[in-house]
């Protein structure tokens, strides 16, 4: 197989990778915040939360983003009210919402009877993405990496000083959730691409690959975006190549780079600290 030539040739192959780019692309400008804030177990919570919403929008028959979006939003504000309203601390909070929610899910799958597409919900095949999620795809990641830039500033400071950001007026808790919202969206997003079980590794690697390599917030923003939009690319062509699945594949790729810039990164890889 001519994997370039079958890349012009079908249009499904064109939509896949286009698809797979922006997903990347976005998956590594939040995964920035969320590894920068230690909110790595809530990326992983929202993705496994999605799943009711999943299994209800097969059974209404509409768009799965739609009820994925309400559940997530759901998920998140549940983890919000229960760590600011009890002394459970938050991952506790985090592990209780989203066994829940997961349970839920598994749950309504069987009542579902899908098992062919909550499969491929569970682990992506972005090589069957449809028009109209693919135009989803793209609405969402413009929309997200706007508010990023216009909100730059306010998620940079809650960030990196929570407590200052306070004290000069920042509405911290409302700039929180909004950036949950922003990952629900991105989180629903990449379900056709890698997959509800695989979603956190485009969330998180790419980001902790850039963390090793750059010092600069705006730096490693755009090195994790280039780094997710790299590693689906280079996975989508292989899983093609080898008939593999797409989603796992695009993981590996990405722990590659990590793997990388772990052993090589210029004074934070372990090469380093043998020398």
């Amino acid at each position: 197989m001519n994997i370039f030539q079958d890349i012009f040739a079908y249009e499904f192959f064109q939509k896949a990778l286009l698809t797979g780019l922006v997903v990347g692309i976005v998956c590594g400008v939040i995964g920035s915040f969320i590894v920068l804030r230690g909110l790595a177990l809530m990326g992983d919570a929202i993705s496994h939360a999605v799943l009711p919403g999943v299994a209800i929008s097969f059974m209404l028959g509409i768009n799965f983003f739609i009820g994925a979006v309400v559940v997530g939003l759901l998920a998140a504000i549940g983890i919000g009210f229960i760590n600011q309203n009890s002394n459970i601390k938050n991952d506790s909070a985090i592990g209780i919402v989203f066994s829940t929610f997961f349970a839920i899910g598994v749950l309504l799958i069987a009542k579902a009877n899908t098992a062919m597409d909550l499969t491929e919900i569970l682990f992506g095949n972005v090589l069957t993405v449809r028009d109209v999620d693919r135009t989803l795809t793209l609405i969402v990641a413009g929309v997200v990496i706007f508010v990023v830039v216009l909100f730059y500033k306010e998620f940079l400071m809650t960030t990196f000083d929570p407590t200052m950001a306070e004290a000069s007026g920042m509405p911290v808790k409302t700039i929180h959730y909004g950036l949950m919202v922003l990952l629900t969206l991105v989180t629903v997003v990449s379900l056709q691409t890698v997959g509800v079980v695989l979603v956190v590794s485009l969330l998180i690697t790419p980001a902790a690959t850039a963390y090793l390599l750059t010092k600069r917030m705006s730096s490693m923003i755009i090195l994790s975006a280039s780094l997710g939009g790299i590693s689906a690319i280079i996975g989508l062509m292989f899983s093609i190549k080898f008939n593999l699945s797409s989603g796992p594949t695009i993981v590996l790729v990405a722990t590659a780079f990590f793997l990388l810039a772990f052993i090589f990164a210029p004074k934070k890889g372990v090469l380093w600290k043998w020398i």
